[in-house]
């Protein structure tokens, strides 16, 4: 699993302050970070600039296009010692991710993973407001104390998944979690059912700042592509009364008054429909009863309805069920006999399914054989 795309910026404290071992245990931790994604320039592509008296690029996001190659630029990395000056290197960083002399892309998602001993020299909430504003999702890893409300108000929203705070030797414990977060940073389906997912996306817009457009269709008829706005606030949405087993394309169009935001796009294939009853099962028969049971339960279910008769005959009763119920008992039979069970699933829809399967009473004694039942010839016993 990896980025679709996206510009992938690490801002690295390479100052005095940092130590020679802190400095290679954050190069170690940046490669664990990145290994798994797929490089190249319909994929992920990465940058280092070091936090320093003047900040500095280590590398274009567009140099380095293999895993093994951006291996060895990362480990290669030097410090460069100098003063904090994280303001600096926060404005250079929003000239570079949106240049294309640099290599970055105008149409990617953009992330950007500050890891910082907590400590700044100049200030940095004006720079990194900036940088949100373009829409740039801000990850911050700090190993040092770090002022808490200055680095939660620095990190992208909410800062429980955006901010680590973490002893330079447990990188490795956050690795995943962070990978993860920068994973979904970006279109993507949760919950996917057979005609039903959510789509959740990262926050670029606000109440006021402008809406969100979505727009879906099946891929192999993009014709019936059904739009919807949901205001800045949101960040997903359920999108239901899909076709299963279908892939649908879906785009989100942020509709900003401040800045361009490019398009997102996913791709989602709902699952295959689940049907009830896939199967019915008897059991614990007696002389005048038996049990019915069935299965799966679905939500799209409201009830079952249990036809029952013997065979042969056209006499039939029925029972209805809660459809949230997987079983019930059907009572006052004839004994020895056998019946037609036929249980069907009523859908919210208004759609029924149904299946049988035959049951047969026990043997029992024959005077308490209730006298209801039409369609019985004497002596008719089991069949099987």
């Amino acid at each position: 699993r990896s980025l679709p795309k996206g510009d992938l910026l690490f801002l690295l404290d390479s100052s005095g302050s940092v130590s020679y071992y802190e400095f290679s245990r954050v190069k170690e931790f940046m490669w664990d970070l990145v290994h798994p994604f797929t490089f190249g320039p319909k994929d992920v592509q990465t940058s280092i600039i070091h936090i320093s008296t003047t900040p500095t690029m280590e590398f274009p996001f567009d140099r380095y296009l293999s895993s093994g190659t951006l291996q060895q630029a990362i480990r290669d990395t030097q410090q460069l010692m100098g003063d904090t000056n994280t303001g600096k290197a926060l404005s250079y960083a929003k000239e570079k991710l949106f240049s294309d002399e640099a290599g970055a892309r105008p149409d990617v998602p953009k992330v950007l993973v500050w890891v910082t001993d907590g400590f700044s020299t100049d200030d940095i909430s004006e720079p990194m407001q900036l940088l949100k504003d373009m829409g740039v999702t801000v990850f911050i890893v700090s190993t040092g104390r770090g002022n808490y409300l200055e680095l939660s108000a620095a990190a992208s929203q909410p800062p429980e998944k955006h901010l680590h705070f973490v002893d330079v030797d447990d990188l490795p414990i956050i690795t995943k979690e962070l990978r993860d977060a920068i994973l979904a940073n970006r279109l993507h389906a949760v919950d996917i059912t057979s005609s039903s997912f959510r789509l959740t996306w990262p926050k670029l817009l606000s109440q006021e700042t402008g809406y969100y457009t979505l727009e879906y269709a099946p891929i192999d008829d993009l014709a019936r592509k059904r739009t919807k706005q949901v205001s800045g606030a949101h960040t997903s949405l359920l999108l239901s009364n899909l076709a299963p087993e279908t892939t649908y394309e879906v785009a989100l169009i942020p509709e900003s008054n401040v800045h361009y935001f490019p398009p997102q796009t996913t791709r989602v294939t709902t699952l295959a429909e689940e049907i009830s009853p896939a199967q019915v099962l008897i059991s614990e028969s007696a002389p005048h009863s038996f049990h019915v049971s069935w299965a799966p339960t679905l939500d799209s279910v409201i009830s079952y309805q249990i036809l029952y008769g013997p065979l042969p005959g056209n006499s039939v009763k029925l029972l209805e069920v809660d459809g949230k119920s997987n079983s019930t008992v059907v009572e006052n039979l004839a004994p020895n006999t056998t019946y037609l069970v036929t249980v069907t699933a009523v859908y919210k829809s208004g759609k029924e399914k149904s299946l049988s399967a035959k049951a047969c009473t026990q043997e029992g004694d024959q005077r308490t054989q209730p006298s209801n039942w039409g369609g019985m010839r004497e002596g008719e016993g089991c069949s099987f």
